[in-house]
């Protein structure tokens, strides 16, 4: 009696059922030598025998859909600002200039409206948490975790000077409304003053971030791990009150346009409104379900733009403090927010690497800045139908579309992710 082997009893199974091709994974001559591959290979087949004998001859039942995973393709496409997170943007005073500094290490310089990139400074050696601007626009000052401030030179991004000597990453810049000091925040609790544009060193104070100028430059005001703010009067640096009232570390700092008003958000996911006139605390802000680490007012004083680790921002009316609108479209933390000095716009920087452009008062977004070098295009085999988008970011694909109806059902669908907040590669 002759022996019939394992692929030949095999062959004739599917042969029964009339297959017109066997599914490509379980092609006989593919199979491997080895016991496992064959043992696997059985326990595939016979599955697929199975799906093949409740499907009839011809093709699928009616009304039930089939799914394969024979292949699945991912295709990302990712759009972004910056390769790292975004930690900063400012507009410039003219309100066609936006800076934006990142983790990958560069500032990005874009026009406004349009939203065309300009130019990519490089210098710094480590992430760029903090930019600010000249009220002239012909200065931009930097502070990285590389532990120096660079002071570029506008347009051109030519570094006129950089600061050294700290012994901290710089965790904020802040420029004085006439254009006379810069003030830095670094890690270990040191607040640093010098005179623009040579550079001169004109005080040290015991303070923290996050910064803020008022807009007739006679006040610094300064928040803190310790949960408190700190005021300091200038030009001679003297700490003229501390404010309590957060109940975790003050993560943004803002002074509207009159100096009267002092808006302050943290990490126990609220905003809390101060008088500059009298230091009394005017109104707590909730509705953030996550630290608040971004805050602009506009030029009018007459609205308040939040934005928060809960990937969303808020849109407050002052000096009442109503809630008018919350605005979504990051897919991460939002840690930066300005506003041109018209009003009418707001740019936002995320974790995500992107920087969208929102229309005010109706916070509709307008556009997300792309650089062309940061848009990447994959296709992958991968089984588990995930992607990696540029950017470190996670997309999960699905490929759920019905099958033909042939005797062998395959799935050759190619999922397509796209970045939320992203826009599109040209």
């Amino acid at each position: 009696m002759t022996k019939t082997s394992h692929n030949d009893r095999l062959t004739r199974l599917v042969e029964e059922h009339r297959a017109e091709e066997a599914p490509q994974v379980f092609k006989i001559g593919q199979v491997g030598l080895y016991r496992n591959s064959r043992r696997a290979f059985l326990r595939n087949t016979l599955a697929a025998t199975a799906s093949l004998s409740v499907s009839g001859l011809g093709g699928c039942e009616k009304d039930r859909s089939y799914s394969s995973t024979r292949k699945s393709g991912c295709k990302s496409t990712y759009t972004v600002a910056h390769s790292r997170p975004v930690r900063s943007v400012v507009i410039g005073a003219n309100g066609s200039l936006l800076a934006s500094a990142s983790e990958d290490k560069t500032i990005k310089l874009w026009s406004l409206p349009d939203g065309a990139l300009l130019q990519t400074l490089t210098g710094h050696s480590d992430a760029v948490l903090s930019v600010a601007m000249s009220p002239d626009e012909t200065l931009l000052a930097s502070g990285s975790v590389d532990n120096t401030i660079k002071l570029w030179s506008l347009p051109g991004g030519t570094v006129i000077h950089t600061f050294t000597g700290f012994d901290s990453g710089l965790e904020q810049v802040a420029i004085s409304p006439d254009g006379n000091i810069l003030a830095s925040s670094s890690g270990n609790s040191i607040m640093q003053l010098w005179h623009l544009p040579d550079g001169s060193a004109l005080d040290t104070l015991a303070g923290a971030y996050p910064i803020a100028f008022s807009p007739d430059g006679t006040l610094l005001v300064s928040g803190s791990t310790d949960k408190t703010i700190k005021l300091w009067g200038l030009p001679d640096g003297t700490l003229r009150n501390t404010l309590a009232g957060h109940s975790a570390r003050v993560a943004a700092l803002v002074v509207n346009p009159l100096g009267t008003l002092l808006a302050s958000g943290s990490q126990d996911k609220t905003i809390k409104l101060w008088s500059l006139q009298d230091d009394s605390l005017l109104g707590t802000l909730t509705g953030h379900s996550d630290s608040v680490d971004a805050l602009a007012i506009s030029p009018d004083g007459a609205l308040l733009v939040s934005g928060s680790f809960d990937k969303t921002m808020k849109l407050w009316s002052l000096p009442t403090g109503a809630l008018l609108k919350t605005l979504s479209g990051h897919s991460h933390w939002v840690n930066a927010v300005a506003i041109s000095p018209d009003g009418l716009i707001h740019a936002s920087g995320s974790t995500d690497g992107t920087i969208g452009i929102w229309s005010l008062p109706d916070g509709i977004l307008h556009a997300s800045l792309m650089d062309p070098a940061q848009c990447t295009l994959t296709n992958s085999s991968l089984s588990n139908n995930v992607c990696s988008p540029f950017g470190g970011a996670t997309t999960n694909c699905s490929c759920d579309a019905e099958c033909t109806c042939d005797t062998v059902c395959t799935c050759d669908t190619v999922c397509q992710c796209t970045s939320q907040g992203g826009g599109a590669c040209p």
